[in-house]
């Protein structure tokens, strides 16, 4: 009888899969641009872009939602050339915490 081999996971949190229509505006490396999102974590964020930013280069981060907007920072730990970048929050700005809920936009321009 053959056993697999259970390795742990190194997340912390799960991942949470976005509906569409959940957008984020984000600057790195002097470039800007807006993408979806595909998943987000309590640690982190995975956006739709076919940009491929350098390993551990900073972003600010800046989520389009109803109430407002949810900045954060973050850096890259993660890219798949073509299909987007995994980015780990670093920080998010005072009052800029959970309690606004990401809805989705009906247009990325509500940003």
């Amino acid at each position: 009888m053959l056993e697999h081999a259970v390795c742990p996971s190194r997340r912390l949190s799960s991942r949470i899969e976005t509906p569409p229509g959940i957008w984020v505006y984000w600057l790195s490396d002097g470039r800007a641009d807006l993408s979806p999102v595909q998943n987000v974590s309590l640690g982190g964020v995975f956006l739709d872009t076919p940009k491929a930013n350098p390993i551990d280069s900073r972003a600010e981060i800046h989520f389009c939602v109803q109430e407002g907007q949810i900045r954060t920072k973050g850096i890259v730990r993660h890219v798949a050339p073509g299909r987007g970048l995994g980015l780990r929050f670093t920080a998010i700005k005072e009052g800029h915490t959970a309690k606004k809920r990401v809805y989705p936009l009906s247009a990325p321009s509500s940003c």
